[in-house]
């Protein structure tokens, strides 16, 4: 954001991007206190000269992450109650500070979730570290055989009444994990030694291997999984499956090699590729050359436990948890196969942004469709009511806007619409969208 914001900055007068923020992150402010009116953030001591502020990536539960102009990363905010580091695969200090990871390749994009990081550097490279059950091993698995640890048996599908599954009991649960985040040991007593917090022992950042000459260019962290997406358009994917989030048509507990999730998987080989689409239980396949419009995936996110993707036709498809309706196929069944959503095939969509129960999409013509779990308004649909089907967002507040971009935390909304986006370009002295 401008550090000017609801001024008026002349042409070249503003030179620098300034970071702010506000809420909970124990840490940053005197006695683990939130932060009530957004502060601005500064850049680390250690940054060179002429870097500054590029994108501000999230964070996951305590800390928060950015990047760089020069493609540093910088992580701040917070330690648990113990004193030890949520994300402890080096040092999350309290006041920003440079990220140390195993490479010079400056980094593009980073997302982190409960308790985990990931990023994409320059080079094609992805870097991942945290919660140890959500960093994969050395070896990718192609065909899914090794690396899959016991289904789950229990399904988590249908209505909350039929399931027994109330709101409070998913906080609980989500409470638990917190508690279970705690434990999560640094980097340092792990390299010397040390077995306090045994499984939920951080790692130091760790490459993905995804293949020989498989260049990674964006990545998605949910709750307890994580997905990369290749520069042909393959989804990869690793860590927790009992829902479903991981698209491999069965309860996976754990995966521990990142997979190829087949939404559109490559069943060939060089330039020449089948590709396969589920759609409403069907599989239908087709084949093509290179990246031919429509046939590979070009964006992704993960919720809690659902992930979404978007092809680059525009088509929306989703799969795992759907107990509050979160994918969208009108009913509140687990999807455990990437299914593309049915009542939207004739909407052109360009983003997609998964929550803790919820998702949110923007469409080619800038307009904003939810579905999911609606508990805290997250919707932004006027009601508490859940959505199994994506609906088309209005009001007052949305009527006239084109919205550009969609985020969502865990009980909790933001879009980016065409106004505000007009109102800091102009403030930058650059020309107003179109």
């Amino acid at each position: 954001m401008n550090g000017n914001i609801g001024g008026k900055v002349p042409i070249g007068e503003c030179k620098a991007t300034v970071v702010y923020m506000s809420g909970y992150l124990p840490g940053a402010a005197p006695e683990k206190s939130p932060i009530l009116s957004p502060v601005p953030v500064q850049l680390p001591a250690a940054v060179h000269g002429g870097d500054s502020w590029k994108d501000v990536c999230g964070g996951g539960c305590g800390f928060a992450m950015a990047i760089s102009e020069k493609g540093k990363l910088i992580t701040w905010g917070s330690t648990d109650d113990e004193g030890q580091s949520y994300v402890a695969s080096g040092k999350h200090g309290e006041t920003p500070e440079l990220f140390p990871l195993p490479t010079e390749a400056p980094v593009v994009q980073a997302s982190s979730g409960w308790a985990h990081c990931a990023v994409v550097t320059e080079a094609g490279e992805a870097f991942t570290w945290g919660w140890k059950e959500c960093i994969p091993s050395k070896d990718p698995v192609g065909k899914q055989q090794s690396g899959l640890s016991e289904q789950v048996s229990q399904p988590s599908q249908g209505s909350n009444a039929a399931s027994g599954m109330t709101l409070q009991n998913e906080t609980r649960k989500v409470g638990e994990e917190s508690v279970k985040r705690r434990r999560v040991s640094t980097a340092k007593d792990e390299t010397e030694g040390h077995t306090s917090g045994g499984d939920f022992f951080a790692t130091a950042p760790s490459l993905v291997s995804v293949g020989l000459g498989v260049r990674i260019t964006s990545v998605a962290t949910g709750g307890r999984h994580t997905l990369a997406l290749s520069d042909i358009g393959q989804i990869w994917g690793w860590g927790y499956g009992g829902e479903g989030q991981l698209g491999l048509g069965s309860r996976i507990k754990m995966v521990s090699s990142p997979h190829l999730i087949p939404c559109l998987e490559s069943i060939g080989s060089g330039k020449e590729r089948s590709f396969i689409l589920h759609q409403g239980g069907t599989t239908t396949t087709s084949t093509q050359v290179s990246r031919e419009p429509g046939r590979y995936i070009k964006a992704i996110s993960c919720g809690g436990r659902h992930s979404a993707a978007i092809t680059d036709a525009g088509g929306l498809i989703t799969f795992g948890w759907g107990l509050y309706g979160q994918c969208g196929h009108g009913n509140t069944n687990d999807q455990l196969r990437p299914m593309a959503v049915s009542s939207v095939k004739s909407v052109r969509m360009e983003s997609v942004a998964a929550g803790l129960w919820h998702t949110i999409c923007i469409s080619s013509d800038g307009k904003v469709y939810a579905f999911g779990g609606n508990q805290f308004g997250q919707l932004g649909t006027g009601t508490d009511h859940a959505e199994i089907l994506p609906r088309l967002l209005g009001g007052q507040n949305l009527e006239g806007k084109y919205a550009k971009a969609v985020s969502c935390g865990a009980r909790h909304s933001a879009v980016l619409a065409g106004m505000l986006f007009q109102m800091l370009m102009a403030e930058r002295g650059l020309p107003k969208s179109n």
